[in-house]
């Protein structure tokens, strides 16, 4: 191994920020740097196991729910015992793992609820000769505040190395939800966008279908209850259908789902192969997080974008509005969402001719490169 990273991600809703960091961290291990990956979400048993990579699992933090209400893994309130637990393992694992280069997903972007352990390791790393990094995705989620954004700045300035955006400046540039990106141009890295491999099309896959999907559903029922009924109205009835409803959604509710669902139409969960679904679909109908619109793009498919948009996160509806705006998609707003409106964009999506959207998507390949000459400067 050339060098030793030790990476920090923390989800909270769904997994699309641990499934992005593991992508990044496998790409420095096939780039020969030996990574430590802090996992602080809920365990996800084998995860990243097989890649080698070095999973510290975090007493568990999660959002309760859209209102990102913390809880610990009982469901309880985060305390300070816990809060206390999580940083001093943080710390140890800093001292054992001796990184070049520490690489914090989100922050100071985000995760600024996490200070208490995000603190002391970019303390700890910088009194060690660590280098530090903020990987973050393409549209972080910051809010509307001058203030807010100036102290982003300044911590930056005061303890980062580099900010990698895993996106494409040409698409949507960082300035689109960050308006001070042009203060901090000199530490900014654009990488591309951190896409899956391409997952190959097995035969006998199911075709033309109608895929309802909401990534891990902590936070989509309510596009699902309205696809259903869009369905139920006679929106496409004459293509099969296909609702993923996501792992994180209750118990409860998947029954609810189940049990009013039109016959016939399939209501799984989730689905190893949604890549190649998504190929074979006639119209794909999702919210529109990172992983879930690279999917997309890369299966080429006639999408409608039902961005989540709860409380003050703006991410989703930011790259749907790009995508919409390049007649890549249609789009309905979360707030405006009925059956009948959602009908009507799904038989527009079905008319249209797929318009082919070129990205760059080498984000973990070029991130590993940045870290690489970070670690050898």
């Amino acid at each position: 191994m050339t060098g030793r990273v030790l990476f920090h991600v923390q989800y909270l809703l769904g997994i699309g920020h641990l499934q992005r960091s593991l992508r990044i961290a496998e790409a420095f291990v096939a780039h020969g740097i030996a990574v430590t990956l802090l996992q602080g979400g809920p365990p996800i048993p084998g995860i990243g196991r097989a890649s080698g990579i070095d999973m510290v699992q975090l007493p568990p933090i999660r959002a309760r729910d859209a209102s990102f209400a913390l809880i610990d893994g009982d469901g309880n309130p985060v305390d300070d015992e816990l809060r206390a637990a999580r940083r001093d393992t943080v710390l140890a694992a800093l001292a054992e793992a001796r990184p070049d280069v520490v690489v914090i997903e989100g922050y100071p972007f985000a995760r600024r609820a996490f200070r208490f352990e995000l603190d002391p390791l970019i303390a700890a790393g910088r009194k060690a000769g660590s280098r530090i990094v903020c990987s973050v995705r393409d549209i972080p989620t910051v809010r509307d505040d001058p203030q807010r954004h100036r102290d982003i700045v300044a911590r930056i300035e005061a303890d980062f190395d580099r900010v990698l955006v895993h996106g494409d400046r040409n698409f949507i540039p960082f300035d689109a939800a960050f308006p001070l990106a042009k203060e901090i141009a000199g530490r900014l890295v654009y990488t591309g966008y951190v896409a899956p491999p391409p997952q190959p099309i097995a035969d006998g896959m199911p075709t033309g279908e109608v895929l309802v999907s909401v990534g891990g559903g902590a936070a989509g029922q309510a596009l699902l209850v309205a696809a259903l009924e869009a369905l139920r109205q006679g929106c496409l009835a004459e293509r099969p259908w296909r609702v993923l409803a996501g792992a994180r959604l209750t118990n409860s509710a998947f029954a609810a789902l189940q049990s009013a669902a039109p016959p016939g139409i399939a209501i799984e969960r989730f689905r190893s192969d949604f890549p190649a679904l998504l190929h074979n679909c006639h119209v794909s109908v999702s919210q529109a997080g990172y992983n879930t619109v690279l999917d997309i793009v890369a299966a080429k498919a006639r999408a409608v974008l039902v961005p989540f948009s709860a409380e003050r996160e703006t991410e989703q509806l930011i790259r749907a509005e790009h995508f919409a705006r390049l007649g890549a998609a249609e789009l309905v707003h979360e707030s405006e969402l009925t059956p009948a409106r959602l009908a009507a964009a799904i038989e527009r999506a079905a008319a249209r001719v797929p318009v082919p959207l070129a990205i760059d998507t080498g984000g973990a390949a070029r991130s590993a490169a940045e870290i690489a000459g970070l670690i050898g400067a």
